[in-house]
Order: C-alpha cells, then sequence, then structure tokens
C-alpha cells in the first residue's frame, strides 16, 4: 500500500496525469449511461474515429507523397476533387461499410447515396459527412476538416433517402475533426454538451482535452468572406457595416478573422466567440453550404455549446429540412448575443 501511495506521489510530483480519457473511454462510459443501448452506436464512433486518424496522417504526408493537387474530376457539386479528397472518401466508405451499423452514407464526393444492406438488418444509422473541408486550402498548408452527422433510422426501415433527408433536430451526433497543427475533434451528442479531444499520436488515441465546451455569449469578431459583399444583400450589407462602422457611441470595430475553411473559422469561433457567416446572396440565393454535412452538424455543435445558428431567412438552423441530400442554404453561427443581432437587421 505505501509502495502504491508513493508511485502515486511520484507521477503528481513529474506532473504525469495517469487518469486518460480517451475517446474509447468516453464513449464507453456514455453507452454505460444509457439502459437500452446495445453498443452499436458506440462501434460507429470507433469506426469513424479511425477514419479521422487515417485522413490526419495521409493530410501530414501529403506533400512528401505527392498527394496535393487535382485529381482530374469534380465532385457531384461541382467543386475540382484533390487527390486527397479522393482518399479521404474512400477511407470513410470503407470504414462505414466495415462496421456493419452503417445502413447508408451520404457523402461530398458522391453523387447519390450510398446504401450497406446488412443481413441481418443490424445497420441502424444514417452518415452524412464532409471527408475534407476547405480542401481547396491544402497546397497552402491551411488546416482543413472533416464534418459529419449520424441519423438513426425510422423504426422497420432498412434504409432509405428519407432516414437521412431530415431537419437537423434529428440528429443523433454531430461534430466535425479540424486537422491543424494537431488533429482536433469535436463531438456532440442529442441532449448532451460538446467535447473537444486531441489526437495524441504518441499514443494513436484522441484524448479529451476540452470538456463541456461553452462558446463565450458574445464577442467583437466576425468571420466572412467580404469578397462576396457585391452580391449581398442590403440587409446582409447593414448588418457587416454595423460591426465596421458602429454607431453606438463605443467607436470600436468588430476584429476580422476569415480562413476560408469552414472548420477552422467555426473552430476558432466556438472557442474565442463571435460570428461566423456564409449568407445567400444574388450569385447564390440558396446559399453555398449543404446543409446535411455542413450547416446542420455544425448547427448542432453550436447549439448544445450555448450558441445558435440561423439561415439566410434567420430560421433556425436545425430545423431547416432538405430537399435533397446535396441541397444548400445560407448560415450565420456563433455566440447567442451576436445571432441576436444579426436577426434584428433581418426582422
Amino acid at each position: 500500500m505505501a509502495s502504491e501511495t508513493n508511485g502515486q506521489n511520484a507521477t503528481q510530483a513529474a506532473g504525469i496525469s495517469t487518469d486518460i480519457i480517451t475517446l474509447t473511454r468516453f464513449l464507453t462510459e456514455e453507452q454505460s449511461k444509457v439502459k437500452e443501448a446495445t453498443g452499436d452506436f458506440t462501434l460507429l464512433c470507433h469506426a469513424l474515429q479511425f477514419s479521422f486518424k487515417a485522413i490526419s496522417y495521409y493530410i501530414r504526408r501529403a506533400t512528401l507523397v505527392n498527394l496535393t493537387g487535382l485529381a482530374g474530376q469534380s465532385n457531384a457539386t461541382g467543386d475540382d476533387v484533390k487527390k486527397l479528397d479522393v482518399i479521404g472518401n474512400d477511407l470513410f466508405i470503407a470504414a462505414m461499410k466495415s462496421s456493419g451499423k452503417c445502413a447508408l452514407l451520404v457523402s461530398e464526393e458522391e453523387e447519390e447515396i450510398i446504401y450497406f444492406k446488412t443481413e441481418d438488418g443490424s445497420a441502424r444509422y444514417a452518415v452524412a459527412c464532409d471527408p475534407i473541408d476547405g480542401s481547396s486550402n491544402l497546397d497552402a498548408g491551411v488546416s482543413v476538416g472533416t464534418i459529419f452527422g449520424i441519423h438513426r433510422l425510422a423504426d422497420g426501415s432498412t434504409g432509405s433517402k428519407e432516414d437521412i433527408l431530415k431537419p437537423g433536430t434529428e440528429l443523433v451526433a454531430a461534430g466535425f475533426t479540424m486537422y491543424g497543427a494537431s488533429a482536433q475533434l469535436v463531438l456532440t451528442m442529442k441532449g448532451g454538451g460538446v467535447n473537444g479531444f486531441t489526437l495524441d499520436n504518441s499514443f494513436g488515441e484522441f484524448i479529451l482535452t476540452h470538456p463541456d465546451m461553452r462558446i463565450p455569449k458574445s464577442r467583437a469578431i466576425y468571420s466572412v468572406n467580404e469578397g462576396n459583399s457585391l452580391y449581398w444583400e442590403e440587409h446582409t450589407k447593414e448588418y457587416f457595416n454595423s460591426l465596421k462602422f458602429p454607431q453606438d457611441g463605443s467607436g470600436k470595430p468588430y476584429s476580422a478573422r476569415y480562413i476560408g475553411s469552414m472548420v477552422a473559422d467555426a473552430y476558432r469561433t466556438l472557442l474565442y466567440g463571435g460570428i461566423f457567416a456564409y449568407p445567400a446572396d444574388k450569385k447564390s440565393p440558396k446559399g453555398k453550404l449543404r446543409i446535411l454535412y455542413e450547416c446542420a452538424p455544425m448547427a448542432m455543435v453550436f447549439e448544445n455549446a450555448g450558441g445558435q445558428a440561423v439561415d439566410s431567412t434567420m430560421a433556425r438552423m436545425l430545423e431547416v429540412v432538405p430537399e435533397h441530400i446535396h441541397d444548400r442554404a445560407g448560415i450565420f453561427l456563433g455566440s447567442y448575443d451576436e445571432v441576436e443581432k444579426v436577426k434584428s437587421f433581418y426582422k
């Protein structure tokens, strides 16, 4: 007993934490809290985290093994496909298929839904993902990421498009991984909080580093592509002008921060507060970002962290129902008070 105490004192003195919460441990503990849990969702998440680790590995080796540059084709939404986009998409398909728990997958890189049929009907989930969001920035070494949302199949369904064409309020879980200086995974579940994990390459595990993430209620930072301002509607221009040229007597304008990679901009906004926007405009009347695998998952993360997310008509983003799997919307997301300010200009 004395030697055990001495050992604990030694690790404490060395500043070493031995009570490490990995993503695997976190998921197992969360599963144990739900009486009716079968473990299927946990297995699906294990398959997801493998794909995140694999994509992170390939991104770090991209330039060395000539994975940057175009692959010579376009994806379903018209964007040029990078070599890493192809790899990320293939990794996701393989991971979801091998998990045995995913009945159908929607990917930005695939024009149609991919169905995975299981003989015993044990696959009860539908997944939507953007395997590598912001890939146009890869050649410049800018942070990119993966965005994902998970739905549960309706009772009696073996997998149909109706199981995925749902509003974000029906999401079981959602999140994103950002591949930057380190790989950061942000995960939230229905009715739960938001937790951040960092990939420790020494252990090969995602470690809980940002438990119970909460976005600041307000912050004078905005993130938007002002190169599109020529096409903005008048109320959009008025809103952003109010940030740059305040009339409330403070005289202090908002700081502008725009990376051009949604995951990176959203992650910074989640940590520091402020507003991220990609509004619909005259050039893109419906908006530019995809509802299923960009807007809805991000909206779930931000709402569960105490923020808000709305589309360009000021409808709650999580209540927007996509008309098809690659349907688009404009979006404003961020701190609660900052989104309230947006709404005041659109009423």
